[in-house]
């Protein structure tokens, strides 16, 4: 999947869910939820001994099941990672911080690599790398003025918040009203049964619903 696709998937639908499950089949069911509720780009993050087995699993699953949809990982801290990922088909790569050898290795394998970023330095640093869109982390410290903040003397800017996005519309609209392209978001969205299982229908219906909300903008 192109670069220019993905990108254009996230300023179309704007919700990007994101999470990591070590049972395959637990997140296949994750992602048909997510799916089903307007979601076409994902994160898998890379933060368990099994990540690279259930990765490998989803992506075939996906690429199978949801040919439009782009699935990507997560949580690369190192060049070895974004190699072993690239190798296995993943759709884009996502870090927690910048790092100009990430960047270097994307573009080098023409897949789309963003990270995460603290200050407009960083965000032009990741821009003159050629990083498309930028990753505000972790978005609950820095919050949805940073964005304004940044984009009123960078206009070229396009921002993803990720960590302290919900899925309501008063959080929603105050990322979006500050100017973010889309949002990353994880646990808010993933609803639990009480008895601790995953409540599918409530993380589709969550999904649908933050959809919905992103496309007034």
């Amino acid at each position: 999947m192109k670069k220019e696709d993905i990108i254009a998937k996230m300023a179309e639908t704007k919700i990007v869910p994101l999470f990591y499950n070590a049972d395959a089949e637990v997140a296949k069911k994750l992602v048909d939820a997510c799916f089903a509720g307007g979601a076409r780009v994902i994160e898998f993050t890379n933060r368990g001994e099994k990540a690279v087995e259930v990765f490998e699993n989803l992506l075939a699953y996906c690429n199978s099941k949801y040919p439009e949809l782009a699935l990507g990982i997560g949580s690369i801290s190192s060049v070895a990672q974004a190699k072993q990922f690239i190798e296995i088909g993943a759709h884009f790569l996502v870090s927690p911080f910048i790092n100009e050898d990430l960047a270097k290795t994307a573009s080098d394998n023409d897949i789309f690599w963003t990270g995460g970023c603290g200050t407009i330095t960083e965000m032009q640093t990741a821009y003159s790398w050629g990083v498309p869109l930028l990753k505000l982390f972790p978005g609950n410290i820095y919050g949805p003025a940073m964005i304004k903040g940044a984009k009123a003397p960078c206009p070229w800017l396009q921002i993803m918040p990720t960590g302290g996005v919900e899925p309501t519309e008063d959080n929603l609209n105050s990322w979006f009203s500050a100017g973010a392209m889309c949002v990353g978001m994880g646990s808010k969205l993933f609803a639990k049964k009480e008895n601790g299982e995953f409540d599918y229908d409530a993380i589709q219906e969550k999904v649908s619903i933050s959809v919905n909300i992103a496309s007034r903008y």
